[in-house]
């Protein structure tokens, strides 16, 4: 089954989360999160990662995770594969934990709002889920998240967590007063949350946390790009999806487009002065379709192609070239873009 890329390099942060298998619960009792909550630190010790914030929910958890080495992929295979063991051997059964791959969104940490965005996210869970009352008592309450700690001091907190960053991020420090500073952040959040515009505005920041494949801006956005090109580098492109693959597919034939433009000394303007069927638009097609996994509406879209289900016949005119100037087209495009 195709498989979104994993995408890790050196300072890489995410937004890490995972479920329990079929919606079933994670957590049977106190020890079970006592259990969790001594293996994320065994991880972070093992791997040298750093949590900026997390929350343990009944069938579910997230983290906002930080990795100084490009290790996510070998660190969370043990964390995952322990906790599963662990767990199924205290209550004497078989089979899986958490539900098929965890997700882990790639975070802008340079610059942007995206750290506080996501702790804060992470921090409210409870709250979302019915699990405490909706102000800030009730999320103080919660025992299995780092916002408590947040609002403790550092004695009292495990040592992977850092809590400087967020703080940082918001103007406050790790004192007394900086604390009480991001409590109140966090109870003006909720107090948002209480009115229905609140509600839609916060709908509308964490929505791609929900169901995007990245936070942060354009130049961001374009770094992920190259590592899944990476990535997938050598490997078959079909065992991958997911929008992360999407975009790098889309950037891909961009450029082979710009480059097979520059080849026949056109400009993407030219295009629009071409039948649809152009043999020059064919042989463009032709190169998007065989280098990327773009769809024939992307290519017809971006080439001013008419129809789609001509597409094929488009293709197959390259493919096995029908006159002599598609043929001669095709090879000096294909000279000059191996490269």
């Amino acid at each position: 089954m195709p498989r979104k890329p994993r995408i890790e390099y050196a300072g890489a942060v995410y937004h890490v989360m995972s479920r329990g298998d079929k919606g079933s619960r994670i957590f049977r009792d106190q020890q079970d999160y006592e259990i969790f909550f001594a293996g994320m630190e065994e991880v972070c010790e093992r791997c040298g990662w750093r949590i900026h914030a997390y929350v343990q929910m009944p069938n579910h958890f997230h983290w906002l995770l930080e990795t100084p080495e490009a290790n996510l992929v070998s660190g969370m295979k043990w964390f995952l594969g322990a906790y599963s063991q662990r767990s199924n051997c205290r209550h004497g059964v078989r089979g899986h934990v958490f539900q098929g791959r965890y997700k882990a969104l790639s975070i802008q940490s340079d610059s942007g709002r995206y750290f506080e965005t996501v702790s804060t996210y992470i921090h409210l869970n409870p709250v979302r889920a019915g699990l405490v009352s909706k102000d800030g008592a009730g999320l103080k309450s919660y025992k299995w998240s780092s916002y408590p700690a947040y609002l403790g001091t550092r004695r009292n907190r495990t040592e992977c967590l850092v809590i400087d960053r967020v703080l940082g991020n918001l103007d406050c420090k790790d004192t007394a007063a900086g604390r009480k500073s991001y409590s109140k952040f966090i109870e003006n959040v909720l107090g948002e949350l209480r009115r229905k515009n609140g509600r839609e505005a916060y709908k509308e920041e964490w929505k791609p946390i929900r169901h995007g494949w990245f936070l942060g801006g354009d130049e961001f956005r374009e770094k992920l790009i190259d590592c899944v090109s990476e990535v997938v580098e050598g490997k078959q492109r079909a065992s991958y999806s997911g929008e992360g693959i999407g975009s790098h597919d889309e950037y891909q034939a961009t450029k082979l487009l710009k480059r097979g433009l520059k080849v026949l000394g056109m400009r993407i303007g030219d295009l629009k002065e071409l039948r649809k069927g152009d043999e020059v638009k064919c042989v463009l097609a032709w190169l998007m379709h065989t280098r990327t996994m773009v769809s024939h509406k992307w290519i017809s879209q971006h080439l001013e192609m008419g129809v789609i289900s001509n597409m094929t016949k488009y293709i197959a005119a390259v493919k096995h070239p029908s006159t002599r100037r598609i043929a001669s087209l095709k090879q000096n495009i294909q000279k000059c873009t191996n490269t």
